[in-house]
């Protein structure tokens, strides 16, 4: 049989001889878990960040259980009809204009031919434009139109002074946001009405140049009643004073400005002349 010696059972390598052998196994020592770095240069892994509720959006709209609306969409049906209804007359009100502006300053085509007299109710006198698209004619001269009247009063009969009554106008019309139409355009249209109906000889084409030279005379005697002269307005005559615009500074042109007159004979003060008065047929005859 064999010897045991004492480094173990079977053998001399302290091994069990089997599994009935009655030796108690030896548990293996735990193994020390290596300390966590305390470097302060490294970081540390970022860990799963807790959730946080999403903050409210100012001016939007949550509502439960459907999608949010803004605008239009948040109108309830028969405003959002009213609502279209609005956007598509201003958009076709807004195209009109634009289109009549264009046949208005167009040069002359078949559009302007057929049309162009609802073209001028559209534009005129709101909306005038004194310039042709392709052919700008800016005006190069300074017109005024001047009156004196000749009174009859109490100390007999005197004539006033020349009144300039472009630059009554032109004093309402500076400063002023908002100028009326009458204090822009009366007048120089009605002068521009004149020159064209009549000859250098201030002889009437027809009667346009009646009709002119009537305007005319009422534009004179509605500015006249603004003063008072301490008489009656008997006769009045007219002129204009042409000078034409200075070159600018940094120009070599050589433009003259001096004043030219063109003068008009007396005319006498009649019934149909009067602003509040009616136009009396014998009275106009003569």
């Amino acid at each position: 049989m064999d010897s045991y010696d004492d480094r173990g059972v079977g053998g001399g390598d302290g091994r069990f001889a089997g599994p009935d052998s009655g030796r108690v196994p030896t548990v293996p020592e735990p193994r020390a878990e290596p300390e966590p770095r305390t470097d302060p240069d490294s970081d540390p892994e970022p860990g799963p960040e807790p959730e946080t509720e999403p903050e409210p959006r100012v001016g939007s709209e949550f509502r439960t259980g459907s999608e949010s609306r803004t605008g239009i969409a948040a109108l309830s049906f028969p405003y959002q009809v009213a609502a279209a209804v609005a956007l598509a007359v201003i958009g076709l009100i807004t195209c009109t204009q634009l289109a009549m502006v264009f046949l208005h300053v167009a040069p002359s085509n078949t559009l302007t031919k057929q049309h162009g007299k609802g073209v001028d109710e559209w534009i005129y006198p709101e909306f005038e434009q004194n310039w042709k698209l392709f052919a700008p004619n800016p005006l190069q001269q300074n017109i005024a139109v001047h009156v004196r009247a000749e009174i009859a009063g109490a100390d007999g009969r005197r004539t006033t002074p020349w009144m300039n009554l472009s630059g009554e106008d032109g004093k309402a019309i500076r400063g002023n946001p908002l100028p009326s139409h009458v204090q822009q355009n009366e007048l120089r249209r009605g002068w521009d009405f004149y020159l064209g109906s009549h000859d250098s000889q201030n002889r009437a084409n027809g009667l346009r140049g009646t009709l002119s030279e009537q305007y005319i005379r009422r534009i004179v005697m509605l500015r006249l009643g603004e003063h008072d002269y301490g008489g009656t307005v008997e006769r009045i005559q007219v002129r204009s004073e042409v000078r034409s615009v200075a070159a600018p500074a940094w120009s070599n042109e050589k433009i003259s400005t001096k004043p030219s007159y063109r003068v008009l004979p007396w005319w006498t003060v009649t019934a149909a002349d009067l602003p509040e008065g009616a136009a009396d047929p014998k009275e106009t005859d003569q």
